[in-house]
């Protein structure tokens, strides 16, 4: 088993840039699906295809799923919030913009750096991680900030419902982590999740009185198949693997570059240009993620170096 660790090495690091890379694709991926199946239902499809996927993964691999070790009741709890967060998400988009909603859902990882102060004393976090954070949160308002300024009408409506898409987002991060998810295999952690949004979502469609698949082209189909095999099975078990075995706080500060990495991916991909304001932002998040990952400085040995409870000194101790 890998040992716990209170830092991210360059491994964890390099994990997570994938990873934001591919979340921040994510929104072009599902625009070019929304074209032909309804969000909600497509949400609802891509949990459903990667529940089979992963259970399959899991099967190959042996991974014991039905043994009793108290994690039904977390992961039904993580799975709800979980189809929570992505119904929120895709209903807010029908009052807000994606540039002015992605200013209120990437206030997560402040929610799980509070919720940390609570639940997850061990990665408590220094005055450093704290201005990181915001430094990182500040190259968000400067990419997309300006839509704050125009007339919102009732877009108000869709900023409330991202900024509690983003409170659900960090419940489920604090849930998969203080409690026996945390020891749980990561295609266990993720089957609840999945398991229970291929159930809610879908229902949630049929409320809505969403048509669900209207207009199917081969790029539609590409779009979702890209969404289960990369984003909800590849991408999600990486990341509770991550959660696993490195402190949530730390990992949470990196999602700030996600919104960026989804800029630079329409730049890419659909031929948008890029501004000064997508160089700055990715300088001002880049550094803000330096700043709050960088780690505690260590205790010099010698007469007077004080120990911490374990007899080592502090800034030392590796879980």
């Amino acid at each position: 088993m890998t040992p716990y660790r209170t830092e991210l090495d360059r491994f964890a690091i390099v994990l997570m840039l994938v990873l934001c890379s591919i979340w921040g694709g994510q929104q072009v991926v599902v625009k070019l699906g929304n074209a032909g199946i309804s969000p909600l239902w497509q949400s609802g499809l891509r949990s459903l295809g990667a529940t089979a996927l992963v259970w399959l993964w899991a099967q190959a691999r042996g991974v014991r799923l039905w043994q009793s070790d108290a994690t039904l009741w977390p992961g039904l709890v993580a799975g709800a919030l979980f189809a929570a967060e992505f119904a929120l998400i895709f209903k807010a988009l029908e009052f807000t913009s994606a540039s002015r909603g992605v200013i209120f859902l990437y206030t997560a990882p402040f929610f799980v750096a509070l919720g940390a102060v609570w639940l997850l004393p061990q990665e408590s976090m220094r005055r450093a991680q704290w201005i990181g954070m915001a430094l990182a949160f500040a190259g968000i308002l400067v990419l997309f900030g300006e839509n704050l300024l125009r007339p919102s009408g009732t877009a108000w409506i869709g900023d409330l419902m991202m900024l509690f898409a983003a409170a659900f987002w960090a419940a489920t991060t604090l849930v998969v982590k203080a409690t026996p998810l945390s020891r749980a295999s990561p295609e266990k952690t993720l089957l609840y999740q999945l398991g229970v949004s291929a159930a809610i979502l879908p229902a949630l469609s049929i409320l809505f009185g969403e048509p669900g698949v209207y207009a199917p082209t081969p790029l539609v189909w590409a779009s979702l198949a890209f969404q289960i095999v990369v984003i909800a099975s590849s991408s999600y078990l990486t990341w509770f693997w991550l959660v696993r075995h490195y402190p949530a706080t730390r990992l949470s500060s990196f999602s700030f570059l996600t919104p960026v990495m989804g800029v630079l991916a329409g730049v890419v991909l659909l031929g948008e240009p890029l501004t000064a304001a997508v160089l700055i932002a990715l300088a001002t998040v880049g550094c803000g993620i330096w700043i709050a990952n960088r780690p505690a400085p260590r205790s010099v040995s010698g007469p007077g170096a004080a120990p911490d409870a374990g007899g080592q000194e502090a800034g030392s101790k590796v879980h």
